[in-house]
């Protein structure tokens, strides 16, 4: 177990472990939204290929990442947000005006990179679920586990009306124009449809921007609507996860290993299943659909599991967790430049390699990347105390340019802070 001693420097080191982490695996998914139709994100029919090599990395995603590695990044949302509050308390600032400029600038980061980067922004929505996640943030840890579990089972509930609709649909209407949007997002689209997504993709800048404006209110609504009980939860079991030391690298490695055995004793036969019955059915839209409210059910173990895994593994002062931390460091300048990065590669405006590869194709693409972020975090680091984003959200929220010259990695001060 790497970080067995409940120090300022191997709790922070803990967070950043997990981040880096956290921030590498959420490209495993969003890899496939930058660079095929929406409905290959959840159905391999819809394209990129389910078959051969291409359904079996479907199939590793689906059962060990998809959904996992944001729900991670929901839990260190959560954990950092209170370790920030507890600091300005500490320092005797203000800790609503500290968390409030943070969120407000992070709300005008996010709104600035979904209209004009990409459309599968989170921030946006971190920043206005943080800004309820305040009111919790004194709540002892059973409180905040037994909130973030109903929560969660809200957004299951909510999530659960969209199979029962595509049914009722599907019964009473199929030729409904409702039941076609629905295979947008779930099931095969129709060929016209998908030759219109490859034409908008492969064009110019000017046609993705009118498009993500468009579309703006209904995509930002959507994400509250059903995401938001299930991240707001999250975030509280992020902040229970700090504040009982389990994500401060403080439990025995004998805990860590038997919250292990438990979360993944449950979660990774009921993704197995799940797995097996999207499979056997065809990938019909139907089943597609439920995994959203069934997948909420398994998710937060399968995330609990990570963490443990993680930090079990890790081994202070060993060069990929040295890699891994400063990647975590930089995880919000991470998060953009893979954005920047992978829409520069995938649209029109870039080289274009919108719908061409195949499923399996993308993780060469993926992983040069993770050795890019890993490279170029360490390297960075060296000589700043902060990313460039980070940098530049901490002097907006602060009302000034804050100094960043000066090596990060002699410093224990997250750079979430």
């Amino acid at each position: 177990m790497d970080f067995p001693t409940a120090t300022a420097a191997s709790r922070l080191a803990s967070l950043d472990v997990v981040r880096g982490v956290a921030v590498l695996g959420i490209l495993l998914l969003n890899i496939l939204a930058f660079a095929m139709p929406e409905a290959a994100y959840v159905n391999p029919r819809a394209y990129g290929g389910w078959h051969g090599a291409d359904l079996v990395t479907w199939a590793a995603n689906f059962i060990l990442f998809d959904g996992r590695m944001r729900g991670l990044f929901s839990f260190l949302f959560g954990a950092s947000t209170l370790l920030v509050i507890e600091r300005a308390e500490t320092s005797g600032r203000d800790p609503a005006r500290v968390h409030y400029n943070r969120m407000v600038w992070l709300l005008v980061f996010g709104l600035a990179h979904f209209f004009l980067v990409w459309h599968g922004d989170i921030l946006a929505h971190y920043a206005l679920v943080g800004m309820i996640a305040y009111a919790m943030r004194a709540m002892p840890v059973p409180r905040l586990l037994v909130l973030g579990t109903m929560l969660a089972l809200a957004s299951a509930v909510l999530c659960a009306a969209i199979p029962l609709n595509i049914i009722q649909l599907q019964a009473e209407n199929p030729g409904s124009a409702a039941l076609q949007g629905y295979a947008q997002s779930f099931g095969v689209p129709l060929p016209g449809d998908l030759v219109k997504d490859l034409a908008l993709h492969r064009g110019g800048y000017g046609a993705l921007l009118a498009d993500r404006s468009r579309d703006a209110g209904g995509t930002l609504f959507g994400l509250s609507l059903f995401f938001g009980p299930e991240t707001l939860g999250y975030m509280l079991f992020g902040m229970a996860a700090l504040r009982s030391g389990m994500l401060r690298g403080e439990w025995a490695p004998d805990r860590y290993r038997r919250w292990l055995l438990i979360c993944w004793s449950i979660a990774l036969p009921a993704y197995a299943v799940l797995a097996w019955w999207q499979w056997s059915s065809g990938f019909d839209i139907r089943v597609i659909a439920a995994m959203m409210p069934l997948t909420a059910l398994c998710r937060p173990p399968m995330i609990a599991g990570w963490i443990c895994l993680i930090l079990l593994l890790a081994r202070p002062g060993g060069a990929l967790t040295t890699l891994l931390a400063a990647a975590g460091r930089m995880a919000f300048t991470n998060y953009l430049a893979t954005s920047l990065i992978c829409t520069t590669l995938f649209y029109g405006y870039g080289l274009g390699w919108y719908g061409h590869l195949s499923r399996w194709q993308l993780y060469p693409v993926v992983f040069t990347i993770w050795a890019a972020i890993l490279i170029c975090s360490r390297l960075w680091l060296a000589h700043f105390r902060f990313g460039p984003f980070e940098w530049l959200w901490r002097s907006l929220a602060r009302g000034s340019f804050q100094p960043i010259r000066g090596s990060a990695l002699g410093n224990n001060a997250s750079a979430s802070q």
